[in-house]
């Protein structure tokens, strides 16, 4: 069911008899500067993104930094004479 070489040259005959070498060769230079800029593109987001991910990085690491100091309980009878003093 595929095409075979004859069949695909016959179609680039006519395809040349219809628009031209010139043009073609126009359709050709302008497909080749879309994907360049696609790949352009693809390749600046995957940069922001990584830029994103190591800020991301960055921030986790300075909150997860460990404050010292010392843990005492408080009773009940202190937390009341807050209240009280407010």
């Amino acid at each position: 069911m595929g095409f075979g070489i004859t069949e695909l040259i016959i179609i680039l005959v006519i395809v040349l008899v219809l628009f031209g070498a010139k043009r073609l060769r126009n359709v050709g230079s302008d497909l080749g500067a879309a994907v360049k800029g696609f790949k352009s593109a693809v390749k600046d987001e995957e940069k922001k993104s990584d830029q994103s991910e190591q800020s991301k990085e960055q921030i986790a690491k300075s909150e997860s930094e460990v404050i010292e100091g010392e843990v005492t309980k408080v009773s009940e009878e202190d937390k009341v004479s807050e209240e009280n003093k407010v």
